[in-house]
């Protein structure tokens, strides 16, 4: 049976393990050992007020995980960038990854986030609610490889309203790379 819950801090090394063979599978080791070492970096060296961090597991093993860190903006904007979100390979298409990502958006809900940005596939994402924000409504953090994949959600009522000014995010994700 799948559980949802918040990730515990001992499991950092099986959510990188998790995340570098996921990625590794779907677009080459050199891409899985990049966001392997990102989740490892985000999760061991962002302060806790700034991360939310959500498993799947299933007979105690993590199966799936995504992680949430908060993206700032110049006026006080309570929002969080979905990224990265892995689901191990023979688990995928089973609807977990949507499941996980509504798990964890109810509890940003109720902690009263406004925003939920994630940089990623429009088709995939839109299943869980996310649509395409144009860069003039909300600015990503960096230059966009692939504009069309800054996506966004109102947790409150609503669509996306503009926020004014640059977004900036975690110390982790500060690699124009990345982007």
């Amino acid at each position: 049976m799948m559980q949802f819950s918040t990730y515990d801090p001992s499991n950092i090394k099986e959510i990188k393990q998790l995340f570098f063979e996921t990625f590794s599978d779907s677009e080459g080791q050199s891409e899985g050992m990049l966001i392997g070492d990102l989740a490892y970096d985000l999760l061991s060296t962002t302060h806790t007020q700034m991360l939310y961090c959500f498993v799947a597991s299933e007979n105690k093993k993590i199966v799936g995980c995504i992680i949430l860190t908060k993206l700032e903006f110049e006026n006080a904007v309570n929002a969080f960038l979905l990224s990265p979100v892995a689901i191990q390979t023979n688990y995928q298409g089973r609807g977990i990854g949507q499941e996980l990502i509504n798990f964890g958006l109810n509890i940003l809900k109720k902690d009263g986030v406004e925003f939920v940005f994630t940089y990623g596939d429009p088709e995939f994402y839109s299943k869980v609610g996310f649509s395409f924000i144009d860069q003039t409504i909300v600015q990503a953090p960096y230059k966009l490889t692939y504009p069309n994949g800054w996506l966004g959600q109102s947790l409150r009522k609503g669509k996306v309203e503009p926020i004014i000014g640059k977004s900036h995010c975690v110390k982790a994700f500060n690699k124009p790379e990345l982007w």
